[in-house]
This record gives C-alpha cells, sequence and structure tokens, in this order.
C-alpha cells in the first residue's frame, strides 16, 4: 500500500523508488501483484505519467486511511513503552494560529518534546471538512457548522471591532456600530473567513454605499493596509494584541447584534475516537485556553 501510494503521489515508478529507496522494479512488481490480486487496472499512463484509474482513485482513498491509522496506531504503542511520541494534526484559523496557538504549541512542546505537531492554517470554513474527512485531528476555528459529525470540545465568544489608525475619526470613540464605519473606506475580509459572512449580512441590510479599498485573505494584510490608513478593517483581539502594542493601530468595539456571536470553537470528529497524541493535545489544549480565558462558557 505505501507503494502504491507513493506512485499515486509521484505520478512515476521512477520517483516513488526514489522516496521509498526501494528500486524500481520492486515498485513495479508490487503495482502489478496488486492489479493481478484486484483484477483491475489501478492506473492509466498517460504521456509519461501514471494517473490513477477509477479503481484507483477508490483505492487511494482507502489506502491513505489505513496507513494513516497504522502511524497513528504504532504513535500509540511507541506512547506505551514510554516513548510519547505521536502526531498531532491541527487545522486552525489565522487569527489564533497567529498568537494563541504558537504560545500553546510551545508549552505543548515543552512538556511533550516528542509529539510532532502538523498545523494547517486555513479559512474557517475549510477547517470542518479536514476534521470531518479526518485530515485533521483538531481544529481552532470560528462559529463551525451545525454537524452531526463535529464535536465542540470548548467554546468562547470574541467581541469583533472595527481597527483604525489612532488619528482616525472613530478612534476617540468607545465604540461604534458598523453603519458607522461605511462613512469611511473599508477594507474586507475574503469570502470563507467566518466573520466575512457576517458583515455581508450587515452591507446587504444597509442603505449606504460602501467604499471597500480592497478584499484581503490574511488578517496580517488587512492590519497593514490598515496601518497605511487606507480603510478599516474588521477583527477580533486574537491576534492582534502585538499589533496594538507595537503600532498607531487602535480596537472599536461594534455594537451591532449580529456581531456579538462570534465563537471560538475546538472541534474534533464526534464519531472518531482521538488517538494518544491528539487527545494529550487536546487536554493541553482546553487546560490553556481556560487558563487564557477563566470567563469562557
Amino acid at each position: 500500500m505505501r507503494y502504491f501510494a507513493a506512485v499515486a503521489e509521484h505520478g512515476a515508478i521512477r520517483a516513488a523508488s526514489r522516496e521509498l529507496n526501494v528500486a524500481s522494479s520492486a515498485v513495479n512488481r508490487q503495482i502489478l501483484w496488486l492489479e493481478e490480486s484486484l483484477g483491475v487496472p489501478l492506473f492509466d499512463r498517460v504521456g509519461r505519467r501514471l494517473q490513477l484509474s477509477s479503481a484507483g482513485e477508490i483505492l487511494l482513498k482507502h489506502t491513505t486511511q489505513v496507513l494513516r491509522d497504522f502511524e497513528q496506531t504504532s504513535s500509540e504503542l511507541d506512547a506505551l513503552k514510554g516513548l510519547k511520541r505521536g502526531i498531532v494534526r491541527i487545522a486552525s484559523v489565522e487569527s489564533v494560529a497567529t498568537e494563541l496557538l504558537s504560545d500553546l504549541a510551545a508549552s505543548f512542546g515543552k512538556s511533550y518534546p516528542d509529539i510532532q505537531l502538523r498545523i494547517t492554517v486555513t479559512h474557517s470554513d475549510k477547517i470542518a471538512k479536514l476534521v470531518i474527512d479526518s485530515d485533521a485531528d483538531i481544529g481552532f476555528t470560528f462559529d463551525p457548522p451545525d454537524d452531526d459529525l463535529l464535536a465542540v470540545n470548548y467554546s468562547r465568544p470574541f467581541e469583533i471591532g472595527a481597527v483604525a489608525t489612532k488619528d482616525h475619526p472613530l478612534a476617540q470613540k468607545e465604540n461604534c456600530n458598523f453603519e458607522d464605519c461605511l462613512q469611511y473606506p473599508i477594507i474586507l475580509p475574503s469570502k470563507g473567513l467566518s466573520l466575512r459572512t457576517a458583515l455581508d449580512r450587515l452591507l446587504a441590510s444597509s442603505d449606504a454605499e460602501p467604499s471597500v479599498f480592497a478584499e484581503v485573505s490574511t488578517l496580517h494584510m488587512m492590519r497593514r493596509l490598515t496601518a497605511r490608513g487606507l480603510g478599516l478593517c474588521f477583527q477580533t483581539r486574537i491576534g492582534l494584541n502585538d499589533s496594538l502594542d507595537h503600532s498607531e493601530l487602535c480596537f472599536i468595539p461594534l455594537t451591532d447584534e449580529q456581531l456579538q456571536h462570534n465563537r471560538l470553537s475546538i472541534v474534533t470528529h464526534h464519531q472518531r475516537q482521538l488517538k494518544l497524541a491528539p487527545a494529550m493535545f487536546l487536554t493541553h489544549a482546553k487546560r490553556f485556553f481556560s487558563d487564557q480565558f477563566p470567563d469562557a462558557s
């Protein structure tokens, strides 16, 4: 199965043999044996590349899961022997990864230096899918979808605000509403970010014609554009503290009811029991967040 997965990834037996550090003939024999055993071709030759057949795509899906489970099982057996090894696959939104997850990973690494973390930073709408498809063990996201396959292990609301330069007309206000912000150029998060969905609802109900300077997929770039006076952007305080401490930016809380329910959640697959290393990380993460935010619900 490892030989098959390597050929599927590289599209060539020779490239797979280099990764596996075995002879090309040995890889080829295993592929031929698989095809003979299953009675179906697993690859189609397209030019110089080997492309998965329909049967090959089905086999790859199951092979990937089997190899992943075997890898985790090996980690658990190592842990039972006292080695405390393992792999934790984490998917996180950018704001959490920038600040909280970095500190969380550092504290976890001190306690479990031999457990490897594989962190993917992506949009909130993709994190639920990664967890449901078992491509991530644990997800850190905002407002996850209501899905029977998702288990929410921790949840806490975070205040959303407008971020502006300290000389902006709104900077002197203790708070404001979204309609106030539309009097000035704004910078929107790209579609797919959880906050964009809430902002789009407010935009749809507004009579104002917004002046949108840019739509941006990263929070860091949104803040950089804001710092240059090109518009207001919108974020929670997560991942923002460092920017506020070392720049001319300020945070103005938004009072709109529709922006009061942006909840940070830690999610896992509801029907798949976590292996030992991910379970240890989840326990550590819940303790870490509870210490950071003792008022969490």
